[in-house]
């Protein structure tokens, strides 16, 4: 295995150069972006949107009074920080996880391998996805997101295959007869019919992408993660539960609004 990771490092050190700065550099506009919005209009969004998507305006009050307490216990720049991880993370994991779950419904073949490398990723004590990140990327945020993208990938990646491969059969069949092309198909039959259960995939992901926030703090990354750290080495309880409950308001603002996103696109029977 060193021989390997030796081999990687020597011949694609330019590569992986380039990865990490263009990971980097979309982080970047991320967080300036986020940390560029106005306290208030962020807390108008998240109010407006559990308003919409959960059609409940006490759901709306309880998301913006939980980012309220965020800024009130002083870790709103923190939370910015930990979001932008999160979304940069999930995006990268979209990005690679949809696709391939799209080919593996395709290829029978290619199913029977990814689902014990699925396992794996999945089963794999999330520490160790520090090990690669460290040794290709060094410290900082960009190893942060690559072990945040390898451990959050799998849910995209299983759901959309799962999603694809249920679309109904009569369906499929009426579309060849129309003589649709296989992207015809793909785009305006199997997508449509399979976008709610991809939706639970996009929201497994990025709970699981939440649930390395305190982990990837170990490589350098900054936010909420790095203040339970630090809460840790000093023994600083009320830092810590600060900290956590913040983590946690995220995570359940996060799931409620990406769960109703999809629950909006389930076709009613």
């Amino acid at each position: 295995m060193k021989i390997a990771v030796d081999w990687l490092t020597n011949n694609f050190g330019d590569f992986f150069d380039l990865v990490r700065d263009s990971i980097l550099w979309f982080l970047l506009k991320i967080d300036g972006f986020l940390h560029w919005i106005p306290w208030w209009l962020v807390l108008a969004a998240v109010f407006l949107a559990g308003w919409r998507i959960k059609k409940s305006i006490s759901s709306g009050i309880v998301f913006a009074l939980m980012l309220f307490c965020i800024g009130v216990f002083g870790l709103w720049g923190p939370m910015m920080s930990t979001l932008s991880l999160v979304l940069t993370s999930v995006f990268i994991s979209l990005i690679i996880g949809i696709p391939l779950g799209i080919l593996t419904a395709y290829s029978n073949r290619l199913e029977s391998f990814m689902q014990p490398l699925l396992d794996g990723m999945q089963t794999m004590p999330s520490f160790v996805y520090l090990i690669p990140a460290i040794i290709f990327f060094s410290l900082g945020t960009v190893p942060a997101v690559f072990a945040t993208t390898i451990y959050s990938v799998p849910p995209a990646i299983r759901l959309t295959n799962l999603a694809i491969r249920n679309v109904d059969k009569e369906m499929l069949e009426a579309a060849h007869a129309f003589g649709s092309t296989p992207w015809q198909i793909l785009t305006k039959v199997e997508i449509p019919q399979a976008l709610p259960t991809i939706m639970t995939g996009v929201n497994q992901t990025t709970m699981m992408a939440m649930a390395m926030v305190v982990i990837a703090s170990m490589v350098g990354a900054k936010g909420l993660g790095e203040q339970v750290l630090i809460a840790i080495n000093r023994i600083d309880i009320a830092r810590g539960f600060e900290a956590g409950l913040s983590i946690v308001f995220m995570a359940i603002i996060i799931d409620r609004l990406t769960q109703g996103i999809a629950e909006r696109f389930k076709i009613p029977e």
